[in-house]
């Protein structure tokens, strides 16, 4: 069935709800309100905040790439990471698991940094920051594209649709025949709906649709397709451990995991499992899910990640957690976007109950 229009302006300006939270929290943080909310929430609650990002980089307007991963840009990230260091506790997933086996537990208003994927300016931007403020973070990285240096299937979808020459989007399988907007803009708010009705497709049907389109445009993926989309290296996560950094697992190709057959699953885990182990010296003890929704992951899952020895597992469902055993492999995250400023950051931080996004539900076909 053709996409309705209505859809696509959905996924321009931010929903009503969002700018809601967004005003709120400034308002709060304009009243001088923030630390009073953070005081008494740590009174009441001694959970974890696990921020998520992807990507921190400026972002030109020649960038043709999934705008929706540009987490932050370099300043913005900076003032977070102080805010963080100043006013909070930041911890790392060796202090979680050592929690959950019966060690110290958590400080209060401890926050986790993690990031997904492994994208170079993980290594070329955030870490230096990281670094020199001193917070540890950690890198979910897709193994796979480490070894073979090239872009990830999602992000180039995104690229070939804002790029493209074709008057017109036909995708049948994901229910969308439209007119290609000529504006850069539109068609960045276009790739939204894409890869949320390609992520709704079974692990099969996700991969035809994506060769189907690399052959149409005539760009197939490659180690050298785009300087905007590189993955980090071997040496630079060595780097970034040997700084104090943590390295941790999400997949080999980046596919959903509750998507895949058994055999795949296994592989898929095992497989970025001994990557992570043969190039770092240790088995990773984290890992967070590929795309991370209630899709994404399920019992099987689990089951696999916990028996190639990782110790701990996050999906991409917003919220905060109280880590035990019963969600030592559901812990929850806080999305950062690249649209929360300095005052919505620390509403999040201060009370993301309140002020942070809420998770966003696919977009299913009809």
């Amino acid at each position: 069935m053709p996409l309705d229009p209505a859809i696509v302006a959905a996924y321009g300006p931010r929903p009503a709800a969002v700018s809601r939270r967004q005003r709120l929290a400034e308002r709060a943080y304009a009243w001088r309100m923030l630390p009073l909310l953070r005081t008494v929430r740590g009174l009441f609650r001694r959970d974890l905040r696990v921020l998520a990002y992807h990507r921190v980089r400026e972002v030109a307007r020649e960038f043709a790439f999934d705008r929706a991963l540009v987490s932050a840009s370099p300043a913005d990230f900076r003032g977070q990471m102080r805010h963080l260091r100043e006013c909070y506790h930041p911890v790392s997933c060796r202090e979680v698991v050592a929690a959950l086996d019966g060690g110290p537990a958590l400080p209060r208003d401890a926050v986790l940094v993690t990031f997904d994927d492994g994208y170079d300016d993980n290594y070329a931007v955030a870490f230096p920051i990281l670094r020199e403020l001193g917070v540890p973070a950690t890198f979910f990285v897709a193994t796979g594209h480490i070894d073979n240096g090239m872009p990830y299937a999602y992000d180039w979808v995104a690229h070939l649709v804002v790029t493209m020459n074709d008057g017109r989007l036909c995708l049948p399988d994901l229910g969308i025949d439209l007119p290609l907007p000529a504006d850069r803009d539109a068609r960045h708010a276009l790739t939204g709906v894409v890869l949320d009705r390609l992520k709704y497709l079974d692990d099969t049907g996700q991969q035809a649709v994506i060769d189907d389109l690399q052959a149409r445009c005539g760009r197939p993926r490659t180690a050298a397709a785009h300087a905007d989309c590189r993955p980090m290296t071997w040496d630079q996560l060595r780097e970034m451990r040997d700084g104090g950094m943590e390295i941790g697992g999400h997949g080999v190709h980046h596919r959903m995991l509750a998507k895949l057959s058994d055999g795949a699953l296994q592989a898929e885990i095992s497989e970025c499992q001994a990557r992570l182990t043969a190039e770092l010296g240790a088995p990773a003890i984290a890992l967070s899910y590929p795309v991370g929704g209630p899709d994404a992951y399920d019992a099987r899952v689990i089951e696999a990640v916990h028996a190639q020895g990782f110790r701990i597992g996050f999906s991409y469902i917003n919220g905060v957690s109280v880590p035990d055993e019963t969600n030592r492999y559901r812990l929850l995250r806080v999305a950062v976007e690249a649209d929360v400023d300095d005052g919505w950051f620390q509403g999040i931080l201060a009370a993301p109950e309140l002020f942070s996004h809420a998770s966003k539900l696919r977009v299913y076909p009809s």
